[in-house]
């Protein structure tokens, strides 16, 4: 019985941690978003959350509020507190200054440079608790965690679509098939992501800007990227060669086009395949990324199995036509129980737009 009410105090505090992490979302960067509560005989003494690089730490941010009702107080943290020195002193050693006597976190940190503050603390006598509410937690951060994890960015795939799943006419037509007020809404999408990625057939066909125009953007914009098989051929007309944000050609083949394109300005990298394009990516620092192609490259991510998430802008339209673009090229599954599905689904309309956004969840092979 005591420790069922401890566990659903835990949970309380936790989700007040939670929420204060949600205010560093898209601010952080590098960093993960971390939110901080302290708790004194009941009360909360102190409250904080990380605002970005250089800045204090959610740890620290509470314990300055808090003062001296640290000593003897419980500290609820939606990440396990670095054990290094950064930019910033490690918190584990703030944490043990303060007087603390117990820390609850939530998500154990995967980057290998700052973890192990939990046993750190308890090596010292602090009562340590982990993994409260921990995948409530994980969803805050999710690009950081892929990165640190896996060694890849997430991924999320966005499409307008028509009723019957085209993203365009067998005449490679488009625009537009979502309303204005979708395709402002999906600028809130780039602001979020670190990279734009496009296929050599959307670059040719659309000559996309790959900016944030509608949307207010935190820190550095988005990195314009094409990958293909080669450097299709340059022309002075691309917007993705303007100058205006970074822009980066992945190819997996050298072609006479590549010193073009450098002349531009374009940064061109040589990679063997999709997944060393993610790795290569993972190390700038571009750790989400909004995947705008066509129907070929949504293809080629969904087989292998790297979507992440999908936005889809569907218009109460129909396209039809064997011919027409469809939303995943190629041969698709072989049967409905090999599909793979969205999760914790999100509707939204957009006058007659529905959008529609969910965690891809592939099934087990």
């Amino acid at each position: 019985m005591v420790e069922a009410i401890q566990r659903m105090n835990d949970e309380i505090y936790m989700r007040q941690a939670l929420a204060l992490a949600a205010n560093g979302a898209g601010r952080t960067h590098p960093n993960p978003t971390v939110g901080a509560v302290i708790v004194s005989e009941g009360v909360v003494a102190g409250e904080g959350w990380h605002r970005g690089p250089g800045r204090p730490h959610a740890e620290i941010e509470a314990i300055n509020k808090a003062g001296d009702r640290c000593k003897g107080a419980t500290l609820y943290v939606t990440l396990e507190p670095c054990a290094a020195t950064g930019r910033t002193p490690p918190c584990t050693l703030g944490i043990l200054k303060a007087g603390i006597t117990r820390v609850v976190y939530a998500s154990s940190d995967p980057n290998p440079k700052m973890s192990g503050g939990g046993i750190w603390l308890a090596d010292r006598g602090i009562s340590v608790t982990a993994n409260i509410l921990e995948t409530e937690a994980d969803a805050l951060n999710r690009p950081f965690l892929y990165a640190h994890r896996l060694g890849r960015p997430y991924v999320i795939a966005k499409a307008a679509v028509s009723l019957d799943g085209k993203l365009a006419t067998r005449r490679m037509h488009s625009q537009w098939i979502s309303n204005e007020i979708s395709r402002k809404h999906s600028h809130v999408l780039r602001a979020e992501c670190h990279a734009l990625l496009v296929g050599s057939g959307t670059l040719n066909m659309d000559n996309p800007s790959l900016t944030v125009r509608h949307a207010p953007l935190e820190g550095r914009p988005p990195l314009r990227v094409m990958f293909g098989s080669h450097a299709p051929a340059f022309r002075p007309d691309y917007n993705f060669a303007d100058g205006e944000v970074p822009a980066r050609l992945y190819v997996c083949h050298d072609n006479r086009h590549i010193s073009d394109w450098q002349h531009a300005g374009v940064d061109v990298v040589r990679v063997d395949g999709i997944v060393p394009m993610l790795r290569h990516l993972v190390v700038d620092h571009r750790w989400q990324i909004l995947l705008e192609g066509g129907g070929g490259l949504h293809a080629a991510f969904l087989e292998a199995r790297l979507t992440d998430e999908m936005v889809l802008y569907q218009a109460p339209i129909l396209i039809g036509g064997s011919d027409a673009v469809g939303l995943w090229q190629g041969t698709g599954v072989n049967r409905v129980d090999e599909a793979p599905r969205l999760v914790d689904v999100r509707r939204q309309m957009f006058g007659e737009d529905q959008m529609i956004r969910g965690r891809v969840v592939y099934p087990e092979v």
